[in-house]
């Protein structure tokens, strides 16, 4: 009988352990490569805040230079592949 106690403690000690150490969140990225120009380096809040991105089928493209958006906007399935990131979902508004 107590091997069997001995025994259920140490599986219990297992198992709160394991559930104890959860995987820290991936942290989001701060740079993207450009969509139009992929060997170009995107920092993403810059870019946001210059309105330099475009979303396309719940995806968000950044790009590097005033050129790159009128060529994504032109044809965007042909860049849909390049680098990107999920849409950010919009604030909510307060009532």
């Amino acid at each position: 009988m107590k091997k069997f106690a001995f025994v259920s403690v140490l599986a219990l000690a297992a198992v709160s352990v394991s559930f104890g150490q959860a995987k820290p969140a991936p942290k989001a990225p701060t740079s993207v490569k450009c969509a139009v120009m992929t060997a170009e380096s995107v920092n993403i809040a810059k870019a946001t805040k210059e309105k330099m991105f475009a979303d396309y089928k719940g995806r968000r493209y950044f790009f590097c230079c005033g050129g790159c958006p009128g060529a994504f906007k032109a044809d965007p399935a042909k860049f849909a592949k390049g680098p990107s990131i999920p849409t950010p979902k919009a604030p909510k508004k307060k009532a």
